[in-house]
């Protein structure tokens, strides 16, 4: 088991490495970084809207580094920041409309890269990977909560 749970752990590691490197060729033409698509991402999959301190969990970057891609993502017009209302502490970041086109071509672009990584997976294998890693999220943020 050991073993396995070795081997288990960099296949995700690889799995993803490889989907992100994949994705970078597929939006080069449009001179976004990984680092800017994986914000402009996440930030339109909130519903538009994201803390900072939100973003930089979701992406597993540190806020400081965080706060310099979205210098440069708001310089160029992608996301707007402002003042939490409820916490003036907290900068709120939403999409700009100029990032309205672009995230259609980058969620299409993602969802055919999707399709093609599953398309050798049948759908009774896809649905029990879900439930095991579904598991281990539940048990690694257990573990997680119990380590604070």
């Amino acid at each position: 088991m050991k073993r396995d749970g070795e081997k288990f752990g960099a296949l995700l590691l690889e799995i993803q490495r490889s989907f992100r490197s994949v994705m970078d060729g597929r939006l080069k033409p449009l001179g976004l970084s990984q680092a800017k698509w994986r914000a402009l991402l996440q930030i339109s999959k909130s519903g538009g809207e994201l803390t900072q301190t939100e973003l930089a969990l979701l992406i597993g970057v540190e806020t400081p580094s965080l706060a310099r891609l979205l210098d440069r993502l708001e310089r160029d017009g992608w996301i707007k920041r402002h003042g939490s209302p409820n916490d003036r502490r907290a900068k709120i970041i939403k999409l700009a409309k100029k990032s309205n086109g672009v995230m259609k071509i980058i969620e299409k672009a993602a969802r055919e890269a999707r399709d093609e990584l599953f398309s050798n997976v049948t759908r009774g294998e896809m649905e029990r990977l879900v439930r095991i890693l579904e598991k281990m999220k539940a048990k690694a943020e257990k573990m997680q909560r119990n380590a604070a």
